[in-house]
Parts: structure tokens; C-alpha cells; sequence
């Protein structure tokens, strides 16, 4: 199950998802920071899981918002197994996404905050509603998907 919300707080506004999956987290850790399982569940990359490693994700275009389908980002922080924290920029946005992870039971809790995004602009408003179904319906089931599909 996942739970999505959306909270502003003063003039930024974040994603949080909150989603249980039937896996240890080390096999959650490996579909986050394995370049290629990423690539699998979210956007081709050069990532590496190393602190202050800068690197791209890469998506189609959007041109009506003048988004190239580069997204750069940074490694802001690495916990093994229980968070990642990185830099997100790209169309306008200069966000944060965090990935935590629990230990529950046989499996994982797993919390996604995507926050900074600044209501007041209109590209980051239609990125923040188009991101905040994004995360909940197509994001979270590939991942499950990817999951389920590797050892």
C-alpha cells in the first residue's frame, strides 16, 4: 500500500510517500543505489553511492516547460540500508529527494520525501502535481516490480 501526501510549509511544499515492501532492505538498498536496477525503476543515471558524487538522471523532454530531461543531482547523504539523500535540479526545480528506510517485519518501510518545490512558480506547480501521482502510482510500482523481479 502506499500512502502519498502532499504538505506545504511556509512557501515550499514536499511529496511524501509512505510504502511497505515484502523485501529486506538490503535488496531495497540495491534497487536505489545499483546504477543499473535504478535505471530499471526509475531514469538512466550515473549514479554512484558515494557522498558529494554528482551525476544525471535522464528522461524526456518536456518543452512546454522548458525542461531538457536533465535532472542533476548530488549525493547529500548515505546511511547503507537506511537512507539517501540527494540534490535534485532540473526544469526549474532545486529540490531534495530522501529515501528512508525501515526495517519492518520480513520486509521494508520505505519513506520518500521530495521536497522544496515553490508553489508560487507555475513550473514548479504543474512539477509538484504531475511528480506527486508520479511517485505514488508509476514510480513505487516499478520499483516493486524491479524488486520482485531480481534476487
Amino acid at each position: 500500500m502506499t500512502r502519498t501526501e502532499s504538505n506545504v510549509n511556509g512557501d515550499r511544499a514536499s511529496i511524501e510517500v509512505d510504502e511497505f515492501l515484502p523485501h529486506p532492505p538490503a535488496k531495497v538498498w540495491r534497487a536505489l543505489t545499483e546504477p543499473d536496477l535504478l535505471a530499471r525503476w526509475l531514469m538512466p543515471n550515473d549514479f554512484k553511492p558515494v557522498v558529494g558524487h554528482r551525476f544525471t538522471f535522464t528522461t524526456k523532454p518536456i518543452p512546454n516547460v522548458e525542461f531538457d530531461g536533465i535532472i542533476a543531482c548530488e549525493v547529500l547523504e548515505l546511511d547503507r540500508e537506511r537512507l539517501l539523500r540527494i540534490s535534485w535540479a532540473g526544469g526549474g526545480l532545486d529540490t531534495t529527494v530522501t529515501w528512508r528506510l525501515v526495517s519492518e517485519g520480513h520486509g521494508t518501510r520505505l519513506f520518500v520525501e521530495h521536497a522544496g518545490f515553490d508553489l508560487d512558480d507555475p513550473a514548479q506547480t504543474f512539477a509538484f502535481h504531475g511528480m506527486s501521482s508520479g511517485w505514488r502510482s508509476n514510480v513505487m510500482r516499478s520499483l516493486r516490480e524491479v524488486l520482485d523481479e531480481t534476487v
